[in-house]
């Protein structure tokens, strides 16, 4: 007979469990699939998620809230019924156990529901409390898992690595922990935390698939000089415990308000629901968990990659209109031929925070929206920076209507830090509120904001900052409203006030609860013009790979490479200016992501120097920008010690070629020697050419079975592999528009790429009467009658083009004559 010897691996270790088994009774609730294993235990109301492929990984652990005050787990009910069924919802089938905890006195019940999905394999966690009893309680946070037992990161665990997402792209800044390296016992995770042994290569992942009331805290505990796992816990909770570290670091107790959600007689409340998972490939989970994030959260992943120039670390607060007008001209003579369209102003235009439509008069004396209209009539998209729910103690809101902020219990606004501190006193300057978004004087204020900086300023791209210090626990104009509760509702009003083509960009925020609403977000640090903000904003950009076109399109931040220093921001800038090497970290750690591609240098002093210039101007890091796939970070949780950070990234852009990445990020010399069948891509060891990048495309080596590379510190290599066997081609495309259009109506025209084949990275219409557009979908209005040859040129990865004519026949004329019956007031909206 032949033995599966996984199976008896997972089944031995789920009868030793001490959390799943007690002496006789009923018998557990088991279900299984080719990777993973539930069980739920009917004694005393745990469970245990197995591994299939390693008998030393599981997760064994029980469910709990918080009521009134106290915890209260599952293994105090006397009563645990576990029940199994086959479901469908919007994640597909699954098997489910569903696990109730029931008669603890006066308590409500607690509900767990464990959902086996397969291929790709993982479970779905949801713990509901449900008050069966006639008094009412207060919930302040449902765990999901409490484990005093857990083996997620195997037998081995000093070879585990842990990465866990934080409270926002930088707060605090991501890092990648050995398990003997975590400080104060405890490793704390936002929204997801990945854990991978080196020595078993088995990974365990945890992630929150919604974000619907409660931020999702995931807590590995640890005895760091053992190097192994105590517990571990993700519970659904109030924000308060990141904004006391943060936004309310220096508020007083009275405004650190604890989330405490009110939960009646016959009612229930819901956790977030959480994907828990193990496997040999952590980017596969990875991947899977993004892939589950855009279908859940109908993410807006679409849009063509903003290119162009953004003024943070250029100027920082010092912008003022004539030098913005100086960038704009020189973006458009210089650069915008090569794609470089977007023109993005930073903080600091605005007279405070919360009072966006009002320019501060003496940098911008001609107000902002004179200022744009010129810049669009350059050809550049404008972009504009707001921090949507800070309101500055100088603004009007918060001079003339209190009650529009977020109070605390007490009726007072509740103060949530400063804008900066004073550089010399080091005094904090310029007191912060928050707006409260369920207040509908407050939403039309938001409203009338955003719908002046769209429609009347004429933004297409709009950033939104600081939603994490705002995201606080207060009392709402709408009662019991959580503090992600009330950010969606505001980004909601948002959205519906600058409509579908406006993009917005989350910046500081949580990674989750904006999806669907925004269409790019930050993934990283801020980034200077120093070579150690780039180091800092690299795991950021390394560990949020899997995001990209999956919650939003990614946001790195800019890349620098003039040499331009910033002598007042000494971590963004100090006296010495980018080597040309650290240029070309900079701009490679921008291409590698796959997201927006920003320069952050004021551009005449870019100029200055024709090799910066080139760097800019580079085509094929500008494609992979275009492509908008971001760079599989191969060494992701494998990095040696040595090399200190992950390093070597790799881009498949098509079956001939391919981009592979290595980064130095150390203080000396490193080698790399990488077999070619060890990049996980379509590259053929015996045929093929590597060609630098970053040096105009110079051969390196042709027919080779290995890259050995000798990297400088402070340095990159980019090498483009082209697999020779493979012929170059162009892509195939499909072209959607009307063979019949009218005069003077509008006619869309769209190109669909085979997303099978060759990708395309431009489009390039010619209209046949003289006028021209660029992208995958246009929109274009015939003036008078006629049969027109409408030609598209779609551009191809491997530098083939695709070209199509189609005919448009156009009839009927505009009529020129006055009709005073037909015309209609218009009615600016407001």
């Amino acid at each position: 007979m032949k033995i599966d010897l996984r199976l008896l691996a997972i089944t031995s270790l789920l009868t030793l469990s001490p959390c799943m088994r007690a002496q006789g009774g009923r018998q557990p609730v088991r279900l299984q699939n080719r990777d993973l294993v539930v069980e739920a235990n009917q004694e005393d109301g745990s469970y245990i998620i197995g591994f299939m492929g390693d008998g030393g990984s599981s997760l064994s652990a029980r469910p709990a809230a918080k009521i009134n005050g106290s915890w209260i787990f599952s293994t105090q009910y006397p009563k645990h019924t576990a029940a199994s069924s086959e479901i469908a919802d919007s994640l597909g089938q699954s098997s489910q156990i569903l696990l109730t905890n029931s008669g603890l006195g006066d308590q409500p019940d607690l509900i767990c529901s464990l959902r086996l999905h397969s291929n790709p394999s993982y479970v779905e966690m949801e713990v509901d409390v449900r008050n069966t009893t006639g008094r009412d309680f207060n919930v302040q946070s449902i765990r999901m898992v409490d484990s005093r037992h857990p083996k997620i990161a195997g037998v081995h665990e000093p070879a585990a690595r842990v990465l866990s997402d934080s409270w926002s792209e930088d707060r605090p800044a991501m890092r990648i922990h050995d398990l003997n390296e975590i400080g104060g016992g405890m490793d704390r995770a936002v929204g997801s935390q990945l854990i991978y042994n080196r020595e078993s290569k088995t990974a365990f992942f945890a992630g929150a698939l919604t974000s619907d009331k409660w931020i999702t805290v995931l807590r590995l505990h640890v005895d760091t000089k053992q190097a192994r796992s105590t517990g571990y816990e993700i519970d659904s909770t109030g924000t308060t415990e990141l904004t006391q570290e943060n936004s309310l670091a220096n508020s007083p107790p009275q405004d650190r308000v604890e989330l405490a959600l009110p939960l009646r007689a016959g009612e229930s409340l819901s956790s977030e629901r959480v994907m828990i998972s193990f496997g040999r490939d952590y980017h596969a989970l990875l991947e899977t968990y993004g892939n589950l994030i855009r279908h859940l959260h109908q993410a807006r992943t679409t849009a063509a990659t903003p290119i162009g120039w953004w003024s943070w670390t250029a100027y920082y607060f010092g912008l003022n209109q004539d030098t913005a007008l100086s960038n704009a001209i020189f973006l458009s003579e210089h650069l915008k031929w090569k794609g470089y369209d977007f023109f993005h102003i930073d903080e600091g235009y605005q007279y405070a925070r919360g009072e966006y439509v009002t320019a501060d008069a003496r940098k911008y004396p001609a107000g902002m929206g004179n200022l744009e209209n010129k810049i669009e009539r350059l050809g550049l998209h404008p972009g504009i920076w707001t921090a949507p729910f800070e309101v500055s103690e100088r603004s009007w809101v918060y001079q003339h209507a209190k009650d529009w902020l977020v109070h605390n219990a007490e009726g007072e606004p509740i103060h949530a830090g400063y804008v900066t501190k004073d550089p010399n006193t080091k005094q904090p300057l310029d007191p912060l509120f928050v707006l409260d978004s369920t207040h509908p004087e407050a939403q039309q204020y938001l409203r009338q904001t955003y719908i002046t900086l769209a429609k009347d300023w004429g933004m297409h791209y709009i950033k939104l900052d600081f939603m994490e210090d705002s995201a606080i626990e207060g009392f709402y104009h709408k009662p019991n409203t959580t503090a992600l509760e009330a950010q969606r509702m505001g980004l909601q009003v948002i959205r519906e006030a600058v409509g579908n083509d406006v993009l917005l960009d989350k910046d500081g925020s949580p990674m989750l609860n904006p999806v669907g609403l925004v269409d790019c977000g930050r993934i990283s640090l801020d980034t200077g013009h120093t070579f150690a903000a780039s180091r800092d904003a690299a795991t950021g950009i390394a560990a949020r790979y899997y995001m990209n076109r999956n919650f939003f399109v990614s946001d790195p931040d800019a890349f620098t490479v003039s040499r331009q220093t910033v002598v007042d921001e000494q971590w963004h800038g100090g006296n010495r200016p980018l080597s040309f090497d650290e240029a070309k970290v900079s701009i490679a750690l921008a291409a590698v992501s796959g997201g927006m591609y920003e320069i952050g240098d004021d551009l005449p002093t870019l100029f200055l120097d024709r090799d910066r210039m080139a760097l800019v101007e580079n085509d094929d890091l500008l494609n992979m920008a275009r492509l908008g796939r971001a760079s599989k970070p191969l060494d992701l949780m494998t990095y040696l010690p040595e090399d200190e950070l992950p390093s070597i990234y790799v881009l498949q852009e098509s079956k001939r070629q391919s981009m592979v990445t290595l980064f130095n990020w150390t203080e000396s010399a490193r080698r790399h020697r990488i077999a070619l069948n060890d990049l996980g891509a379509d590259i053929s060891a015996g045929r093929n050419q590597v060609l630098d990048v970053l040096e105009g495309g110079a051969p390196v080596a042709e027919n080779t079975a290995t890259l050995d590379l000798q990297l400088p510190p402070h340095s990159v290599r980019m090498l483009k592999i082209v697999n020779t066997a493979v012929r170059a081609a162009a892509p195939t495309i499909t072209v959607h528009t009307l063979e019949h259009a009218e005069v003077g109506t509008p006619v869309e025209f769209s190109a669909l790429v085979d997303d099978q084949g060759v990708p395309a990275v431009t489009y390039t219409w010619d209209f046949g009467d003289g006028t021209t557009a660029r992208g995958a979908s246009v929109s274009h209005t015939f003036t008078h009658d006629g049969s027109f040859s409408v030609h598209l040129r779609g551009d191809g990865i491997e530098g083939l083009a695709f070209e199509k004519k189609l005919s448009v026949a156009v009839s009927g004329r505009i009529g020129t004559r006055f009709h005073p019956d037909e015309f209609q007031r218009h009615a600016p909206e407001r």
